[in-house]
């Protein structure tokens, strides 16, 4: 049974900003209470090297269109165990953007972790919004 997780947060900048500083993967361990390492290039058809707490994962992805949209798949061991499609996208506003992070969970495996991804993995989602919100609002006000 699949499960699906969004959540957002709106941001004060442009697009441009947001997506240079969630795309600035090298940076990730001074400011993602989430996701705590990422290496690679994101474009399309490129594979990722990513760690999540404690799980090292290699996410494929499947969309890059810059300052818009970000999607990868992640497969704990074999594809159907424990797949997730995760995407970042941002939305522009009257007043700066809406930052939506979503992942579709699938996989025989996911019954069994349903209560901790919607409890842990949700508030990293939340946890990692708010960092980055104020990591890009205070870049832009020191610039």
């Amino acid at each position: 049974m699949p499960l699906t997780l969004t959540t957002q947060i709106t941001i004060n900048a442009s697009p441009e900003e947001i997506w240079t500083e969630l795309i600035d993967f090298k940076s990730y361990p001074e400011w993602n209470p989430f996701i705590n390492k990422i290496e690679g290039i994101p474009l399309k058809g490129n594979k990722l090297k990513a760690t999540i707490a404690d799980m090292k994962f290699k996410p494929l992805i499947l969309e890059s269109i810059p300052n818009k949209k970000l999607v990868w798949l992640g497969k704990l061991g074999i594809k159907g165990l424990f797949d997730g499609e995760h995407s970042f996208e941002i939305i522009p506003q009257q007043k700066g953007c809406k930052f939506i992070q979503n992942e579709k969970f699938s996989g025989i495996l996911v019954p069994f972790f349903k209560n901790k991804l919607m409890k842990e993995t949700k508030e990293g989602f939340n946890s990692m919004n708010k960092e980055l919100k104020k990591r890009v609002e205070n870049i832009k006000e020191s610039c």
